[in-house]
C-alpha cells in the first residue's frame, strides 16, 4: 500500500516530522518516506499571518487539491472534502481547547464546544474519501469529556468510527514513560478499515476453543492490547489481568448516546463491532531517559530571556507560600515569580456573597535538569504559574526557556520554527508564536516511534 498522507489540522508538522524522521531542519530535502498529498492548517485567531500554515510551508511547501487550488489554509469546514487528493492514512491532532489541560474539566465543553465541533470534520472527510487507516492524538482528558457525563465525547467518536466499518484501538502515552524529554500525556486513535489485511489479522487472534462469551473477548482483546496491536508494538505496557477488561456496548444512535451514555473509559483499549473493550495499563520501560538538561542550550543565551532578579523574589529566596487572609500584598510583590508559583491563601467572595479562603499549592520555582520538563502549555513564556523556569547552565542565572529549548521539549529540529513564508518572502516568527507552535503541538519523537509498526502495517497491505 502506498504510504500516502492527509494531515488535518497540521500546525507546524509534527506528524511529518515524526513519520519521515526529521531530526534537523536539513532532513527536509531528502525524500520522505510518507508522502504528504494534502494537509490543512487554518487559525481564525490568526487575522494579519497565519503563523503555523507560513512555517508548514517554509519547511515543506504547499499542496494542491484536484481542482489545482491552494486551499490548505482554508477553513477545514468550507474546504469541499471531494477535491482532496486520495490518501490511505489519515493523521491530525484535533483542536482540544475545550476540554484541555489548561481548563478544568468541570467548565469543558468538549465536542460541543468552539474547537470541539471540528471533530465532525474529521467525521466528514472519513465518510467522504474512506481513508483505510488513522491516526490521531488528543488531550488524555478527552476520555472524561464533558464532566456532567463523563465519557460520552469519546463514546461518540467511537460511534462514529462504528458506523464507518472502523475497528479502533486507543492508548493514553506518557512521552516520559518512554524515555522522552517530555511529561505530557496524550491520547492517540489508531482506526483501520475492517476490511483491510491489518483489520483481519487482528480479527484472526489465537482462537482460545476452550473459551466462551466475555471470557474469549477478554482473551482475545487482551492480546491486542498487551502484544499483537498496534500500540503494543510500539509502546510495551507491563502484564495484568485480563479479567480486569470492562466490556460495553455503545448505543446504536448517535442521539441516543448524546443523552444518556456514561462510561468509565481506561488508558487503554479497543472498540470492535461497537463494543468496547477497556483497561488500565502500566508502562513497561527501562531504557534511557531524556532530560530538560539533556536538551536545554549550553552557550551564551540572549539578555532577553533572563529574569530580572526584581522579578524572581520579593521576600527571602526560601520562602515558598503567602498568607493574604489578613492583607493582600503589594501589587508589585504579587507580580514576581516567587509569588505566582508559591503557595497561597486568598480570601474570596462568592457570587452568593459567600466567604471563603481560597487555597492552592506551591509549583517548583525552578524546573530540574534531572527530570524530563513538565507539560508545555500555549502559554509558555508569559507570566504564570504552568512557564518554565530554569537555572542557566553557563550562567546560573534564572531566565525562561529559549524558543530553540521548547522545540527540543517537543522533539523538532532546532529553529523549526523560526522562519516562515509569507507571500514569498522568509520573515521571523516572533516568540511569542514561536512558544504558542509548540505548546500546541504533539511529541515529534512519539509518532517517530510508532512509525516503524505503522509502515510494517502498510508493507503487508
Amino acid at each position: 500500500m502506498d504510504k500516502t498522507v492527509c494531515e488535518l489540522f497540521a500546525g507546524v508538522g509534527g506528524f511529518r516530522c515524526g513519520l519521515n524522521s526529521i531530526h534537523t531542519i536539513d532532513d527536509t530535502q531528502k525524500k520522505e518516506k510518507w508522502k504528504t498529498v494534502w494537509f490543512s492548517q487554518w487559525e481564525p485567531a490568526d487575522k494579519k499571518v497565519q503563523w503555523a500554515h507560513e512555517c508548514y510551508v517554509n519547511r515543506f511547501g504547499t499542496c494542491l487539491d484536484n481542482a489545482g487550488k491552494d486551499t490548505t489554509n482554508t477553513d477545514i469546514n468550507a474546504v469541499d472534502k471531494e477535491l482532496v487528493p486520495d490518501y490511505n492514512l489519515l493523521v491530525g491532532g484535533f483542536p482540544c481547547q475545550d476540554y484541555s489541560v489548561a481548563s478544568s474539566l468541570a467548565t469543558s465543553k468538549g465536542l460541543e464546544g468552539k474547537k470541539g465541533v471540528l471533530w465532525w470534520d474529521i467525521r466528514d472527510m472519513l465518510e467522504v474519501k474512506g481513508a483505510p487507516f488513522v491516526l490521531l492524538e488528543n488531550v488524555d482528558r478527552l476520555l472524561k469529556s464533558p464532566a456532567s457525563q463523563r465519557g460520552r465525547d469519546f463514546a461518540i467518536i467511537l460511534a462514529c468510527f462504528r458506523d464507518l466499518d472502523y475497528t479502533v484501538e486507543w492508548r493514553v502515552i506518557n512521552a516520559a514513560d518512554y524515555g522522552f524529554q517530555q511529561r505530557r500525556r496524550r491520547t492517540f486513535i489508531f482506526a483501520y478499515k475492517n476490511e483491510t489485511k491489518y483489520g483481519s489479522k487482528i480479527v484472526k487472534l489465537t482462537n482460545y476453543s476452550n473459551l466462551h462469551g466475555d471470557e474469549f473477548h477478554r482473551h482475545s482483546i487482551g492480546k491486542i492490547i498487551s502484544e499483537e496491536g498496534f500500540f503494543a508494538k510500539s509502546f510495551s505496557v507491563q502484564p495484568y489481568d485480563v479479567k480486569k477488561i470492562r466490556i460495553e456496548h455503545l448505543p446504536q444512535g448517535i442521539g441516543e448516546l448524546s443523552q444518556n451514555f456514561k462510561f468509565n473509559f481506561e488508558n487503554s483499549g479497543v472498540m470492535k463491532d461497537g463494543i468496547i473493550y477497556t483497561v488500565k495499563t502500566t508502562p513497561d520501560y527501562s531504557g534511557k531517559q531524556i532530560t530538560l538538561g539533556d536538551i536545554m542550550e549550553g552557550g551564551m543565551v540572549a539578555e532577553k530571556y533572563f529574569i530580572d532578579e526584581a522579578k524572581m523574589y520579593y521576600t527571602s529566596t526560601t520562602v515558598d507560600h503567602s498568607d493574604e487572609t489578613m492583607e493582600r500584598l503589594p501589587v508589585e510583590k504579587r507580580q514576581t515569580w516567587q509569588y505566582i508559583k508559591g503557595a497561597k491563601k486568598l480570601p474570596r467572595k462568592a457570587a452568593n456573597g459567600h466567604e471563603y479562603v481560597f487555597s492552592e499549592g506551591p509549583v517548583p520555582l525552578f524546573d530540574e535538569y534531572d527530570k524530563p520538563a513538565r507539560t508545555m502549555l500555549t502559554s509558555e513564556g508569559s507570566f504564570n504559574r504552568s512557564t518554565h523556569v530554569v537555572k542557566d547552565k553557563k550562567t546560573g542565572k534564572p531566565r525562561l526557556l529559549t524558543p530553540i529549548e521548547c522545540e527540543r521539549i517537543q522533539g523538532f529540529p532546532s529553529d523549526w520554527t523560526k522562519e516562515c513564508l509569507v507571500e514569498g518572502e522568509k520573515i521571523e516568527m516572533p516568540d511569542n508564536k514561536r512558544r504558542f507552535m509548540m505548546g500546541n503541538a504533539l511529541v515529534v519523537n512519539l509518532v517517530n516511534q510508532m512509525e516503524a509498526q505503522l509502515s510494517k502495517i502498510f508493507d503487508e497491505e
